[in-house]
């Protein structure tokens, strides 16, 4: 339904998912500070998330808000290691199989989140 990505600099991690992914990420213009992000078309699979500041810090397990794994899909998991790590972020297990059902790799963004990124292929051994 929905999802947010937590960061220490919004500006950062906003230009990080936007060269990565290409995700539209906008300010809301509510009382808080908060970007709202749209991850593709209306009508396509997937969903839209927010940003925003972190509080607490760097994540830890004893931070009121640590981290939450979201899985992106992506049509080719090479290309897209290869951007995270162009733009600031890290691998931090690399592409592995999911039998039958895709290719799988975790990395970090540029605020320390863990996301996960698959290619469906259910040729993957």
């Amino acid at each position: 339904m929905h999802f947010e990505i937590y960061a220490e600099d919004i500006a950062r991690a906003k230009k990080f998912y936007e060269d990565v992914f290409g995700w539209k990420i906008e300010r809301w213009e509510g009382p808080m500070e908060y970007w709202n992000i749209t991850t593709g078309k209306q009508g396509e699979p997937g969903i839209d998330g927010g940003l925003m500041k972190r509080q607490g810090g760097d994540p830890r397990a004893d931070t009121p808000i640590s981290t939450y794994v979201c899985t992106i899909d992506v049509s080719n998991i090479d290309e897209y290691l290869n951007q995270v790590q162009k733009h600031g972020g890290k691998v931090t297990m690399e592409k592995s199989p999911i039998r039958s059902v895709g290719w799988f790799a975790y990395c970090l963004d540029t605020e320390k989140n863990i996301f996960g990124i698959m290619q469906p292929d259910v040729n993957a051994s």
